[in-house]
């Protein structure tokens, strides 16, 4: 059988476990404190951005390596039958779109 308990340990045990509930309402309310959310969303914002930026800028520098490798050589000369194409290519678009913005006019 367990012992009985004093009056006087029944009171500690209860003001330890007020004690204890104190601290995990105060918890609670920091948590649930709007500038705690708003800080919290804010920092989750910032990571996603940050993430984003990096995927975006190893991205771009994987196309701008992948170009320069289709453009150039290893010995850094131009490849002149692949640029040839590729800037007829861009002058007949540009050509194209101000003809097409000089019919609007």
């Amino acid at each position: 059988m367990s012992e009985a308990r004093t009056p006087a340990q029944i009171e500690a045990d209860i003001v330890r476990r007020r004690q204890d509930l104190a601290v995990t309402l105060d918890e609670i309310g920091v948590r649930l404190h709007p500038r705690t959310i708003i800080g919290e969303a804010k920092a989750k914002t910032a990571a996603a951005v940050d993430r984003t930026a990096g995927r975006a800028y190893v991205t771009v520098q994987r196309v701008i390596s992948d170009t320069r490798g289709q453009l150039v050589s290893e010995d850094g000369a131009p490849r002149l039958e692949r640029i040839v194409p590729v800037a007829v290519v861009g002058v007949a678009v540009v050509g194209l779109l101000a003809l097409r913005l000089q019919r609007r006019r």
